[in-house]
């Protein structure tokens, strides 16, 4: 299997230093450079690439505005000499972030995990055990066997745990991404439910604890088939 990556990085040394890492590892396919950031967007807005390699601080467009302009399905490594946008990246659902001056050794570990990530979910193996969540003032780590259910209200989210519950402005449409589908499912425009946490169904509501949950109609078909499987 091979796996398709660009290189974003206006620094030539940098981008030299990826292509020779890049090269080493049989099973990635450096298929386009981009030193203008732009350029970069530009291409992958109709384009695909496995991997992005992606630094921070570049003229026209840092990486972090990049990853806030389109949604990607690429797996985003970031390779930056500042340590402290690491936590953006992670918010931004970065897979892995290397600190300039890395190693080869480092390099690789990110390639694998990467490898062995698209194997798993190729096998239909992929378990989700924690997610990162933004609240107003930190970001979160939530197991997601915690979870609940969740609450939609004007622009916000609300995540119910067993002993607290979380706020984070975000959609259903980028937490249902997080979390892993087998075990979630939205049920109604505003609620989306922990299948586990399940007690109880009657009259197209769901009990969750002391929580009654309603199921919307356009939900119902495929929520009915969810768990009658």
């Amino acid at each position: 299997m091979k796996l398709s990556c660009i290189i974003i990085e206006d620094e030539p040394l940098a981008v030299d230093k990826l292509k020779g890492f890049i090269q080493k590892i049989p099973f990635l396919d450096l298929v386009n450079t981009f030193e203008n950031p732009l350029l970069g967007l530009e291409f992958l807005k109709t384009n695909n690439a496995d991997i992005i390699f992606l630094d921070i601080q570049m003229e026209h467009l840092t990486g972090i505005q990049l990853l806030e302009t389109i949604p990607l399905k690429s797996y985003v490594i970031i390779t930056s000499a500042y340590a402290e946008y690491a936590l953006k990246g992670y918010e931004l659902r970065v897979f892995d972030y290397l600190l300039k001056p890395y190693s080869f050794e480092r390099f690789l570990a990110a390639a694998n995990k990467v490898y062995d990530d698209v194997q798993k979910r190729q096998n239909g193996e992929v378990t989700v055990k924690n997610i990162f969540v933004k609240t107003e003032y930190r970001i979160e780590n939530i197991p997601v066997d915690d979870i609940l259910y969740v609450e939609g209200m004007q622009g916000y989210l609300r995540i119910y745990l067993p002993e607290k519950k979380i706020m984070t402005k975000q959609s259903f449409k980028s937490l249902l991404e997080q979390l892993p589908a087998a075990q979630f499912i939205q049920v109604h425009k505003s609620w989306i439910v922990s299948i586990p946490k399940i007690e109880s169904i009657e009259r197209c509501r769901i009990k969750i604890g002391e929580k009654l949950i309603p199921v919307g109609d356009s939900y119902k078909e495929e929520f009915f088939m969810r768990i009658n499987k």
